[in-house]
């Protein structure tokens, strides 16, 4: 039975920073795509926080990013390139982004959710681990201003927010 979600958290990363590129060249790329990452790492971790959950999700399939383009208005019309070119798209979890896109947005946030991957069943996330999304330095936050950005980020970030909140309430355990 698979459990590693490494598909499911680069696809989301790759939609993050296509959604809010980066601001500069190769060294801010690199430094968006870490914080993209590290931010859908966590969310990942809380939503599948069990080897079951994420054994029925790389069964079930995450359900693409139909809804987050048509939210951000980036959706696809006509024949915009190859289909091969747009299939990883479909292993983007629109519950995972969204989360991800609050944890960037809220720092406060993003440290309860840390925190609460310590909790999870196999899931231990540490500060250091987690350090751009925790605590970005001038860099971190100039190469990615788009994606740190609360206002831009709100449509996302608000699609599943109380799931997150929830999520993250005391007395909660993290088995889904």
């Amino acid at each position: 039975m698979l459990t590693d979600l490494s598909p499911l958290i680069a696809a989301t990363s790759r939609w993050l920073t296509v959604a809010y590129p980066p601001s500069g060249g190769a060294l801010a790329s690199a430094l968006c795509e870490a914080q993209a990452r590290q931010a859908v790492t966590v969310a990942a971790r809380l939503r599948y926080p069990t080897d079951i959950d994420a054994a029925l999700v790389t069964m079930a399939g995450p359900g693409g990013a139909a809804r987050l383009d048509w939210v951000t208005g980036a959706e696809r019309t006509g024949e915009e390139g190859a289909d091969d070119d747009w299939a990883w798209r479909t292993w983007v979890d629109e519950v995972v982004a969204s989360w991800a896109a609050g944890l960037l947005t809220d720092p406060g946030l993003a440290g309860l959710a840390v925190a609460a991957l310590g909790e999870g069943e196999g899931g231990a996330g540490s500060s250091a681990e987690f350090r751009r999304l925790l605590a970005p330095d001038d860099g971190d936050r100039r190469a990615a201003a788009l994606l740190r950005h609360p206002d831009l980020l709100a449509p996302v970030a608000e699609l599943h927010l109380d799931q997150l909140l929830d999520r993250l309430g005391p007395g909660r355990t993290l088995a889904a």
